[in-house]
């Protein structure tokens, strides 16, 4: 029996987010060179974007690429930005098929000319769909994000906008790229690590945090449909005690 049958529909997270690891490590078994993981990662990205879809999730935000993979070597960046290219391109039919919006987060002025073209006529033909939002983190960290937070709020308060006793968790969270989406309830991370990678460091506060060992680009849908029913059946306290919770 497919978990997809076990899942509990009025209480799938409405946001999810996940660390895509292993594509080189993948390759590597393969006998192949990192590029032909990350090539055979968009399959998996196809795969659980449509998984998310049917559930009904309503935002689905995947790490793309980091600050930190801007120091991986030229041709493995050159590649990964080539790929990107193709795939908005081959995939912003399907995202309109399906009514999902394509959204970013993260630096992305210091992504290539080419790419930022390219996501920004996918960003805008998709801007009205309304099943889900797929959120591709490029160029993010969590540690970036939180720095141009701050320095929009001090700019405020040093330009009389705001006062500095009304700073608050929501002013934060206002300031964040994520703003206009609840935080994620799910933090999934594929191949083994048990780390969050400098990844929403902010919005997984009470996320709850699944890793498989899979690499990313085994990870199919059955393997999504397992994480959510891991998420259901774990007891979310939110600081409270069991007893007040149920």
């Amino acid at each position: 029996m497919s978990k997809k049958e076990l899942l509990v529909t009025d209480k799938l997270p409405k946001h999810i987010a996940i660390i895509m690891d292993g594509n080189g490590r993948w390759a590597k078994q393969q006998g192949m060179l990192r590029t032909f993981g990350h090539a055979n990662g968009v399959t998996a990205v196809r795969d659980v974007t449509e998984a998310a879809a049917e559930l009904g999730i309503s935002v689905l935000t995947l790490y793309a690429f980091s600050t930190e993979n801007w120091n991986r070597p030229k041709f493995e960046i050159d590649a990964l930005m080539s790929l990107l290219v193709q795939t908005i391109s081959k995939e912003t039919d399907t995202l309109m098929k399906n009514n999902i919006r394509l959204a970013t987060i993260g630096d992305t002025d210091s992504l290539p000319d080419g790419v930022k073209e390219k996501l920004q006529k996918a960003i805008d033909r998709t801007s009205g769909n309304t099943r889900m939002t797929l959120v591709l983190a490029l160029s993010y960290s969590s540690r970036w994000e939180i720095t141009k937070a701050a320095q929009e709020i001090a700019k405020e308060v040093k330009e009389g906008r705001l006062s500095i006793d009304d700073i608050n968790e929501v002013t934060i969270a206002s300031h964040l790229s994520t703003s206009e989406w609840p935080d994620p309830e799910l933090m999934i991370r594929t191949s083994g690590e048990t780390r969050i990678s400098n990844y929403l460091l902010w919005q997984l506060a009470y996320a709850e945090l699944y890793f498989t060992t899979k690499l990313w680009p085994d990870f199919q849908k059955e393997d999504f449909y397992e994480a959510i029913y891991n998420f259901q059946n774990r007891e979310r306290r939110f600081g409270m005690t069991s007893e007040q919770v149920k």
